[in-house]
């Protein structure tokens, strides 16, 4: 059996975002609960040094889709822009996402493989080919990112375990 790229990056973003979008709503309910504030946990880090949740979503949003349409455009810059400051805006974030993913056409992304993309951050320029972009840099960013933010929840007491960040697996019909 040959796995196309689509295959390989699309229906995995897609669970992933899925659980993250579960995870915002776990969160909202937290909060509701313990009456803390929902910026308590969109700026929850795990260490001093790191990025809060509300950066970790907003990142697993652009290393999916984001990448995607970076290796469209032929190049992929980090997005610069502040994440949302509430669980509607993530959720706004994610939902984009999923729906932008959904609507991709299999053949035009699997002509994606060989396209000439470089990713550029400040002074630095990495070139790729589509596929290695989407596979060796936006996907390992996209599964650090979103297990980066299902940690901080868990940091912050919300309950959840593994099924929480796996969301549905795509089981044979």
């Amino acid at each position: 059996m040959t796995i196309s790229l689509y295959d390989a990056v699309v229906p995995s973003n897609l669970q992933i975002l899925g659980a993250i979008d579960a995870l915002i709503d776990k969160a909202a309910a937290f909060c509701a609960e313990t009456g803390r504030a929902e910026a308590d946990l969109i700026d929850a880090r795990l260490a001093p040094d790191m990025l809060p949740f509300g950066y970790q979503v907003k990142s697993c949003v652009g290393h999916s889709i984001g990448g995607i349409e970076g290796v469209q455009a032929g190049t992929y810059s980090p997005d610069m822009k502040p994440w949302p400051t509430d669980f509607a805006g993530l959720h706004d974030a994610v939902r984009g996402a999923i729906a932008s993913l959904k609507a991709i056409d299999r053949d035009s992304f699997d002509a994606l493989a060989d396209a000439d993309t470089e990713f550029r951050f400040g002074e630095s320029r990495m070139p790729f080919t589509g596929a290695n972009f989407l596979l060796s840099f936006a996907q390992p960013n996209f599964y650090f990112h979103a297990t980066t933010a299902y940690a901080i929840l868990r940091a912050q007491g919300v309950k959840i375990g593994k099924r929480d960040f796996m969301g549905m697996p795509r089981m044979k019909r």
